[in-house]
């Protein structure tokens, strides 16, 4: 939909789409171009390096366009045809000649992606500033997993209220946001399932991701030191299994300071390869402003890689068990499900020593406690003491219980964390 309205809008700018290694950037770029356009022309800079040589020695995109054009024995035309240029972050001054296409030459559409183009992004110098539409790229969502893992169920998901669920099909939606869990919501591991239904595949898919990622970190991270990188990113399960899971820098290494690590862990957001919630000093309108910067939590961007990386085993998934990495698993999902759907941040609460609120949203002027409970027990003092003082309009606890709406709080399936716009707008 964001891309059919990119394409339509009249101040369409050239499009570059964000997000991890292996979220399905390219093949989102090519569908797109299938389905909308009467040709595609793909151009991928870490695949043919030669590309290069154009761009360093033109800034004209009508010249570009036309040697483009001329290496695919082909005229590329204005609105009928798409460019893509992949992983451009081989290429800066590719990167860089989208300005041009945004200033003399719009009437071409062009999208541009590329692995860990996040971390040159978050560089003014090093992209158009103002000349570039912006747009992330997520793992799949419970959803989307759903579609092409059980197409039944999702039809039935889709067609029935929340609260009509009946015990079943509620059954049979909690056992496969448990295969969510194992599987994760990259694209790779969910067509796996799909076809074979083989976790120990999925997991292989996984592990190879997880070393993958960590081999990006050795090569592009610049100026910044790629130990450090690398000790933040495999601290992340160490930092989760805590009971308070707040990012500790002695957890990193001992006696660690702030100064030493927190370009690391600019640059691990950057890259999309981890999601930062800060903490909030005040839970009110606008929450933005009350955000304290010395406290934060790291999660994984995808929830089945953090349960590889934790090492945690399918049969305390499958068989509903309690485990130290539990809950912070289920927080890491909820998570991974308002970072794909919410436009604003998420935020947590922890006043004192053992209070804590899991989530906070923004809706409007509203501020949304969010509770996560793994398991069968769903009480939380916490949550109920917020609840208590702050008198908050709507509250939601996500769990594994049927939904049901209460007094003063909804309690939502666990398999419908991504229907969160959805909720709070009811």
């Amino acid at each position: 939909m964001k891309l059919a309205q990119w394409k339509s809008s009249s101040h369409r700018k050239p499009l570059v789409l964000r997000g991890a290694r292996q979220v399905g950037k390219t093949w989102l770029m090519k569908e797109f171009g299938r389905l909308n356009y009467e040709k595609t022309f793909y151009f991928s800079f870490e695949n043919d390096s030669e590309l290069a040589k154009i761009f360093a020695t033109n800034k004209d995109p009508y010249r570009i366009i036309s040697l483009l054009g001329t290496i695919k024995n082909s005229k590329i035309e204005k609105e009928k045809h798409l460019i893509i240029f992949d992983e451009i972050q081989e290429c800066p001054n590719a990167l860089n000649s989208l300005k041009y296409f945004c200033e003399d030459a719009n009437d071409y559409h062009v999208i541009a992606a590329g692995s860990l183009l996040g971390t040159f992004l978050s560089r003014p110098m090093s992209y158009p500033v103002g000349k570039v539409n912006l747009l992330n790229v997520y793992p799949m969502d419970f959803e989307e997993f759903l579609g092409a893992v059980n197409q039944p169920l999702l039809k039935y998901l889709e067609e029935t209220p929340p609260e009509e669920i009946i015990s079943l099909q509620h059954t049979k939606l909690i056992e496969q946001y448990h295969d969510y869990l194992i599987v994760g919501g990259l694209p790779e591991c969910v067509s796996s399932w799909a076809e074979e239904k083989n976790s120990g595949t999925v997991m292989q898919i996984q592990k190879e991701l997880l070393a993958l990622y960590e081999n990006d970190i050795t090569k592009h991270n610049g100026k910044i030191d790629a130990g450090r990188i690398l000790l933040v990113f495999r601290s992340i399960v160490t930092q989760l299994a805590k009971e308070n899971e707040k990012f500790i820098y002695g957890c990193v290494k001992q006696g660690a300071r702030a100064r030493e690590f927190e370009v690391a862990i600019e640059w691990l957001v950057s890259a999309s390869l981890v999601l930062r919630v800060y903490d909030v000093k005040k839970p009110e309108h606008p929450i933005k402003v009350f955000e304290d910067f010395s406290s934060f939590k790291l999660f994984f961007f995808d929830v089945g890689l953090a349960k590889c990386a934790a090492e945690v085993q399918n049969k305390q998934i499958v068989l509903d068990s309690d485990f130290q990495f539990k809950g912070a698993l289920t927080e890491n999902y909820v998570l991974q499900q308002f970072h794909a759907n919410l436009e604003n941040d998420v935020h947590y609460y922890s006043p004192a020593q053992n209070y804590e609120v899991d989530f906070l949203l923004q809706n409007e002027m509203q501020i949304i406690p969010v509770e996560c409970k793994a398991g069968g027990n769903v009480t939380s003092a916490s949550f109920k003491r917020y609840r208590r003082e702050q008198k908050p309009e709507l509250a939601i606890r996500f769990s594994q219980l049927q939904y049901k709406e209460q007094d003063d709080m909804i309690n939502v399936p666990l398999y419908l964390a991504d229907k969160i716009n959805e909720i709070v707008s009811k």
